[in-house]
């Protein structure tokens, strides 16, 4: 009936489970805790949308909560309050995830709940015209919110061209033409066992959730889905868009990075650690601290299947922006250059394990690392290796990555707010 693989980890009783179906079942028992947290998980997302079916993973997920064949949207939330559970969702560049958290009392019930609504959502075209309205409210929202707006303006200006670059909640025009029969192919095309990965942890045992999961699964057909698109390939543009509405200039200045599976990704967490993960690195201590520039300051990883980018965000004043841009590449400069000192580069290691240990101590959490690794990685990866390769970075490699990361011809910025003649220069990127 089903093909069970070897559990992976001791350490986390990490279990896998195949159907025959291709449904992917990943589990992780947490018997010290009460909770359970389930997610049905989508191996594609909004970058593998057409350019004008951009935005439809997003309103399919919307359109999941509103109704199925035996509930409507009020007994859906009316069933998860009533087990005290919570019920969440969200859509991203390559996935899709309905999750739910509750008593592990209540495992069986909340599941019934959870896959009915992904397995049989009716799409009503009064609830399609009604959903179609809130979704516009929510572009509009994030377009008011400048903080969201650079970042979006980065993004698509970094991958010009490509869905990666494309906003998840789609356009007003590509909201506005989604119909019945467009959302429901979709779902069709997707939501199927081949592109689903179900994980569960918390206080549950892995045979009997898979029983749980094989009863609400087993009866799809088999039906791979394999969702393929180019690399894309990014654009070091200088943008700036003038928003007078707006008293703060915001500045996003990035590079590519690594993939998510990258052999060389753990020196580039170190790395992206040290320049701008904390209140201790580079950014927020010299041009928050020393000089006053910013009040917010700080640099993220952006991983992708194929691709990835590093960018640094600030908030500053038009006057301020010139040189938090000059500061910004100057610590570029100095991670290419200049040695990383033995006590800096322990803190960032420190810092980082820290960070990830406590990442990981809920049962959502956990859920989430499982169903991530099972759609990025031929294996398991253990919190024990994560951290046994975090210490083995080493200063020379930190310095390495800077120099291939940072290269005047892919530095890409972008500035949002009220410019009055604000002007940046390739020039000034030189590092």
């Amino acid at each position: 009936m089903k093909a069970e693989l070897a559990r992976v980890d001791e350490l986390r009783n990490v279990r896998r489970t195949e159907l025959p179906n291709g449904l992917t079942i990943v589990s992780e028992e947490m018997p010290h805790v009460r909770s359970v947290s389930m997610g049905i998980w989508m191996r594609s997302g909004s970058r593998h949308e057409a350019p004008e079916m951009n935005g439809i993973s997003h309103f399919v997920e919307h359109m999941v909560f509103k109704g199925t064949g035996t509930r409507s949207a009020e007994d859906i939330a009316r069933q998860v309050d009533s087990l005290g559970g919570n019920l969440d969702a969200f859509t991203a560049k390559e996935c899709i995830c309905f999750n739910v958290k509750v008593l592990d009392e209540h495992v069986a019930n909340a599941l019934e709940v959870l896959s009915d609504l992904v397995l049989d959502p009716v799409f009503r075209e009064e609830d399609i015209v009604k959903e179609r309205g809130v979704i516009l409210e929510e572009i509009k929202m994030d377009e008011d919110n400048p903080d969201y707006l650079v970042h979006e303006l980065f993004v698509q200006n970094f991958w010009k061209g490509h869905p990666l670059g494309k906003p998840i909640l789609g356009t007003k025009d590509t909201v506005k033409n989604f119909e019945r029969a467009m959302l429901f192919n979709y779902y069709k095309d997707r939501f199927v066992p081949g592109n689903m990965v179900v994980a569960g942890a918390g206080n549950l045992r892995h045979d009997h959730f898979v029983e749980l999961v094989s009863h609400r699964f087993q009866h799809l057909k088999m039906s791979p889905q394999s969702v393929e698109d180019a690399t894309p390939k990014s654009t070091s543009r200088i943008t700036l868009r003038n928003k007078k509405s707006l008293e703060q200039v915001q500045i996003c200045v990035g590079v590519p990075s690594y993939s998510i599976s990258h052999e060389k990704r753990y020196p580039s967490f170190v790395l992206n650690t040290l320049l701008g993960g904390g209140m201790s690195s580079r950014l927020f201590q010299n041009v928050r601290e020393r000089q006053g520039l910013v009040y917010s300051i700080f640099s993220e990883l952006n991983p992708y299947r194929d691709t990835g980018c590093l960018a640094v965000y600030a908030g500053t004043s038009r006057e301020s922006a010139p040189k938090v841009v000059n500061s910004v590449v100057a610590e570029f400069r100095e991670l290419k250059k200049t040695p990383v000192s033995a006590e800096e580069l322990q803190r960032a290691k420190a810092q980082l394990k820290g960070s990830l240990m406590l990442s990981l101590e809920s049962s959502t959490a956990r859920m989430s690392n499982l169903a991530r690794q099972e759609m990025y990685y031929d294996r398991f990866i253990s919190i024990n290796e994560m951290i046994e390769r975090i210490e083995n970075v080493q200063s020379e490699d930190v310095m390495a990555i800077a120099n291939d990361f940072f290269q005047l011809g892919e530095i890409a910025v972008t500035v949002l707010g009220n410019l009055r003649g604000l002007k940046i220069s390739r020039e000034q990127l030189a590092c």
